[in-house]
């Protein structure tokens, strides 16, 4: 599980935990919405988290708070595409799509993008088939309901085996559409249709998910469970973020997806001089 595929003869090393700074290029995101809906001001922000030391950088234009209203693919398109376009061109990093959408899939790809991120694991018509011939990586991510109603009362038999159930029927599903195992990454889906006991005990016991044999994805940055807990707005959550960040990678996670890269990394390094002998 120390490398991932990201097809096209690229790959990426999950030997050390990888960061994947986020940048969302939407107006209505729950943490950064319309701060880098400009293209120029969206690739300038993802430049500065690879110097801060991001592994990924993972674009999005269509925001998955709860809440959230859905966006048309054109309207994704139109916001993602130039910004993956200038990144590919001025950085190495591989760049990540947050999408559900196969035409945003399809775009993003054609403009160098090598990560499917899909919050609905690639459950959309025609996802899975897209996925497997654009030949990149993929993260499914489990999620209850939809954006929309996913927090209105989420409910679990037992949280940690029905997300795992869940990511090992999209897993065999993605296999049968054609997308090697080498390239997909699971997620939990932190705050996707999740009381904050769920997130917490998610977390406490997400060593259960490398059963699956892949790679995890956590994101816990600035999450809205934090605020509950704390009693803290969406821009005081930092040191709760990269608390939850390294207890993600020592549960068990090799890529975390934040914010607040520069930070996050640091305590990763002091993480690693600390367990590595």
């Amino acid at each position: 599980m120390s490398v991932l595929d990201l097809g096209h003869g690229r790959t990426l090393d999950l030997t050390h935990a990888v960061v994947m700074g986020v940048v969302n290029v939407t107006p209505d995101s729950f943490s950064d919405g319309g701060r880098f809906t400009d293209p120029a001001s969206a690739v300038e922000q993802a430049l500065r988290l690879v110097a801060e030391g991001a592994g990924i950088i993972d674009v999005g234009g269509e925001s998955t708070r709860p809440g959230a209203q859905p966006v048309s693919a054109g309207d994704e398109i139109a916001r993602v595409i130039p910004v993956i376009e200038a990144l590919c061109a001025a950085t190495t990093v591989p760049v990540s799509i947050d999408t559900s959408k196969p035409e945003v899939m399809r775009a993003a790809v054609a403009a160098g993008a090598t990560i499917i991120n899909d919050v609905r694991a690639l459950r959309d018509p025609d996802a899975l088939d897209t996925a497997a011939a654009l030949g990149v990586a993929v993260c499914l991510m489990h999620m209850q309901g939809e954006p929309r109603t996913m927090q209105d009362n989420p409910e679990y038999i037992d949280v940690v085996t029905d997300v795992r159930d869940f990511l090992a029927g999209r897993m065999l599903a993605a296999e049968a559409a054609g997308i090697p195992r080498d390239r997909m990454l699971i997620d939990p889906g932190f705050g996707f249709g999740k009381t904050p006991e769920h997130n917490l005990e998610l977390l406490r016991r997400l060593a259960a998910l490398r059963i699956l044999g892949r790679p995890i994805l956590a994101g816990l940055s600035r999450k809205s469970f934090i605020g509950k807990l704390l009693g803290l707005p969406v821009d005081r959550r930092l040191h709760a973020s990269v608390a939850l960040a390294l207890l993600a990678v020592q549960n068990g996670a090799s890529v975390v997806r934040v914010h607040d890269v520069g930070p996050t990394v640091e305590a990763l390094h002091m993480l690693d001089a600390v367990t590595i002998r």
